[in-house]
């Protein structure tokens, strides 16, 4: 690295740069704010629309899948065109399907909406955090930058339910999409402004070869996952696996022989950087899937209205927000592996206490537990993205940002379509029984299908009927959200295992940002001590 590169590496961002983390600030906000507000507006669209239980899903988890496929593409365009300017198009995107996916009219329009909404969404993320990782050069602001980015994720979420159940106790439905328009205007106002530009000068021309490729390889596995978790494994989805890992194998190689690839491949050679994804994906995966029983419990099985379901998730949003804030500070005296083990134990304690929630009184139980879950999450976000990001050089910040991002996208939607469908097959087979007395078979049947759609049968039927239609409902849903808690419990004590046995020779943030600024040089590299900047060098002979 030359003497000028080694200066800007130790600089410390000053006003502008915390100025530009504020407007940065916004698209993050607003896209964990959509997936908020769509959790909360599940049951008033169901009763709308009248999608069947696996439409339902689509609906809540196309958004991230698409995320996930187009993240390297958006992340890699961004380092060619400039990020701030991929942004822009990004925000322009976002806010007209946003305008789409509040007016659709039929189940199979919202998908697609939604899946445009991803799309447009892909852009934004890696966008935001390649700048982030641009503008705080320093080990120990970027931590904090990083941390107050997590905090954003927060704040959507703590606001989603408030706004969004405002708006859906006095609008419809697809009121709650509308809120990313103003947000996007006041994005695209404020960013030429106070966002510098960044791009790669030395990048070549993208590669849309290899851009097919990766549509190819990721979206054929999305899809084979959902349909063995829904079905088994059948002869659709063992073709569509094989197709995408075939597609994957072509992917990967092709990177090995660009000069400028998509997807620098080069990344994972560290340990920590491959522990950090794993435990993104696995990470945000439970929670996701954990999250969507959780406000379904809220609504459909103690009665909350979309506003007070709302203000029983702030408690854990605001926990959520102290802990991403208070995780830099920790670590700068204490390893990252440790930090993040202790989390993820945390977590799992949560997941345990939801798994005790019953039908009859766990409410309280229910908001403890979730509190503990986005306490020990924050970490992982927070030290798993830094991890990630800070494993490529400054060039390459849109790609690594791409991967961090998909990784926690696609965990998401992962978790939703995985642990939703599991839940849904506990569900059904709860439900397998003989119908109560009381209850016409045909509306028992039709209940079978989901927690939603008894509640709709239960709506035609008179109280009596109605009222056994529910307790049966109510005591199997509540018997799946109790076995996705169990794999939540048991996926992050593995994590746990991860993050001690690759990330404990990660040392604290305060010991490798002394180093650099005293030196005016990166650390070095050492088997124990894998740094973001070990491979500067090698990426500067590319």
């Amino acid at each position: 690295m030359n003497t000028s590169a080694a200066a800007d590496l130790g600089r410390r961002a000053g006003l502008r740069e915390w100025i530009g983390l504020a407007v940065l600030a916004l698209p993050t906000i607003l896209l964990s704010l959509d997936a908020t507000v769509l959790y909360l507006a599940t049951p008033h669209l169901g009763a709308d629309l009248r999608p069947d239980s696996n439409q339902l899903l689509w609906i809540v988890d196309v958004y991230g899948f698409m995320i996930a496929g187009f993240l390297l593409t958006m992340g890699s365009l961004g380092d060619r065109i400039g990020r701030r300017k991929l942004l822009m198009i990004g925000a322009i995107a976002f806010g007209a399907a946003s305008v789409m996916a509040a007016y659709a009219p039929t189940p199979e329009a919202l998908i697609a909406a939604r899946a445009l909404l991803g799309i447009a969404g892909a852009t934004l993320m890696p966008s935001t955090l390649a700048l982030i990782s641009n503008m705080f050069r320093d080990s120990q602001q970027r931590a904090m930058a990083i941390g107050l980015w997590v905090a954003c994720f927060s704040v959507g979420i703590a606001v989603g339910p408030i706004a969004g159940g405002l708006l859906l106790e006095a609008f419809w439905w697809g009121s709650v999409f509308l809120l990313g328009v103003p947000v996007m205007v006041v994005l695209l106002v404020a960013a030429p402004v106070l966002l510098p530009e960044y791009r790669n000068p030395q990048a070549g021309r993208l590669d849309v070869v290899s851009v097919l490729l990766s549509l190819g390889a990721v979206l054929p596995v999305v899809y084979a996952v959902k349909e063995f978790a829904k079905s088994g494994f059948e002869l659709l989805p063992v073709v569509a696996l094989t197709v995408g890992v075939v597609v994957g194998i072509v992917f990967g190689r092709r990177q090995n022989r660009l000069a400028d690839p998509l997807l620098d491949l080069r990344l994972f050679r560290e340990r920590s950087f491959n522990a950090a994804l794993a435990i993104l994906l696995l990470g945000l995966g439970v929670m996701g899937g954990v999250y969507l029983y959780v406000t379904q419990y809220l609504q459909l099985v103690e009665g909350l209205s979309p506003m007070m379901s709302g203000l029983w998730l702030l408690p854990a949003a605001l926990a959520l927000i102290v802990a991403s804030w208070a995780t830099p500070l920790i670590a700068r005296r204490i390893s990252s592996g440790y930090v993040v083990a202790g989390a993820l134990a945390l977590s799992g304690l949560g997941y345990l206490m939801i798994s005790q929630v019953n039908s009859a009184a766990g409410l309280p139980l229910l908001v403890a537990g979730f509190i503990l879950v986005y306490v020990g999450t924050s970490p992982t976000m927070v030290l798993g993205t830094d991890l990630v990001v800070g494993a490529a050089p400054p060039e390459k910040a849109g790609s690594a940002s791409a991967i961090s991002e998909s990784a926690m996208e696609f965990g998401l939607a992962l978790g939703v379509a995985v642990l939703g469908v599991v839940g849904a097959s506990a569900y059904r087979n709860e439900m397998a029984g003989i119908a109560p007395a009381d209850v016409p078979p045909a509306a028992y049947d039709a209940a079978r299908d989901s927690f939603v759609a008894a509640h709709g049968e239960a709506a035609t039927l008179a109280e009596g009927p109605a009222a056994s239609l529910l307790e049966a409902a109510r005591n199997a849903f509540v018997g799946g959200m109790s076995l996705v808690s169990w794999i939540s419990v048991a996926t992050v004590a593995l994590l746990a295992v991860i993050a001690v046995a690759n990330l404990r020779h990660v040392p604290p943030t305060s010991e490798s940002g002394a180093e650099e600024q005293t030196t005016g040089a990166p650390v070095p590299a050492t088997p124990d001590n894998p740094t973001k900047h070990s491979r500067d060098d090698e990426y500067a002979q590319v």
